[in-house]
């Protein structure tokens, strides 16, 4: 993983490799923006296999996630077939055939031929709980049953990983088929690694700093705390900019990259983070690298 610039840690190795040993799914947990799904693409590739993603959201059925027929080009053949005779046995079996099918991501995972792919299930919470029951009977024997063709088993169970924000709380019986994994707002180490590996280029200095602030922004209590993906945008956006280190005038020309709500805004402007900016000026990645206490701490303790 960390071949493909994932800053990984011990638990994170631990519970993807059990899953490619055992062949169970994984159920990565955490606030938005922490890597969640960054995982599935990152497994994709150290594997070389497809990565197939289903996006999750509220309504989604059967038809949108495993298979539907291409109604138009059935009522086609079905035009053409007026003019044959053949026997209504055959016109049947020909318009509900593998040609007429449309795979969605489900179906394609499971009937992949080659290799085992990356089945990635993106915020499952937001889905309903019928479908999360549908999604039970799926994972449990990798096979689906298509009543025009029959049951398609799988020949090559995919790797899956499935994602969520906890937006609701997921049943039981979904939790007990699966590897867990909660991933939690990095710490100011591994923070400053992710943007070194991520935005290739960029200064220490302002790396440190970029942590430093963002350590003290996810202490206050915000309507949306940025994370780690708000990080790298802030990162590349100074970058673009040309900037080598944080100053007031960058922070405020660039506070829309990372904090996305009104009220947010307005309470950093009253807390004047643009002073801490200033103060980080003082701060080097040796200073933050030897002392043991928090960056923010660090911060506070500058002329």
């Amino acid at each position: 993983m960390q071949s493909q610039r994932y800053v990984v840690d011990r638990a994170i190795a631990t519970t993807v490799f059990l899953a490619i040993q055992l062949k169970k799914p994984i159920l990565i947990e955490g606030q938005a923006g922490v890597g969640k799904t960054e995982i599935a693409k990152v497994l994709s590739m150290a594997l070389e296999t497809e990565l197939i993603r289903l996006q999750c959201y509220e309504g989604l059925d059967v038809s949108t996630s495993l298979y539907e027929w291409n109604y138009p080009k059935q009522m086609l053949r079905i035009k053409i077939e007026e003019q044959e005779a053949h026997s209504i046995e055959e016109k049947e079996s020909a318009i509900f055939s593998e040609s007429f099918l449309l795979s969605r991501p489900l179906l394609r995972a499971i009937s992949a031929q080659d290799r085992s792919p990356v089945l990635l299930i993106d915020e499952v919470d937001r889905a309903d709980e019928e479908f999360e029951a549908f999604l039970l009977e799926v994972l449990s024997d990798f096979q689906v049953t298509i009543p025009e063709l029959g049951t398609i088993q799988s020949t090559h169970q995919p790797y899956v990983v499935l994602t969520s924000n906890r937006t609701r709380e997921l049943s039981d019986a979904l939790k007990r088929r699966c590897l867990y994994l909660w991933i939690d707002y990095p710490d100011f180490d591994k923070e400053f690694r992710i943007i070194q590996n991520k935005v290739p280029g960029i200064s220490e200095k302002l790396a440190v700093q970029i942590v430093a602030f963002m350590q003290e922004v996810r202490g206050l209590k915000l309507a949306k705390t940025p994370g780690v993906a708000e990080t790298l945008d802030w990162a590349r956006s100074l970058q673009a900019l040309h900037r080598d280190h944080l100053d007031r005038e960058s922070l405020e020309d660039t506070l829309g990259v990372f904090i996305k709500e009104r009220d947010d805004l307005e309470r950093l402007s009253r807390d004047d983070l643009g002073g801490l900016a200033a103060t980080l000026e003082h701060v080097t990645p040796e200073d933050l690298k030897s002392e043991p206490e928090a960056p923010a701490d660090l911060v506070r303790k500058q002329p």
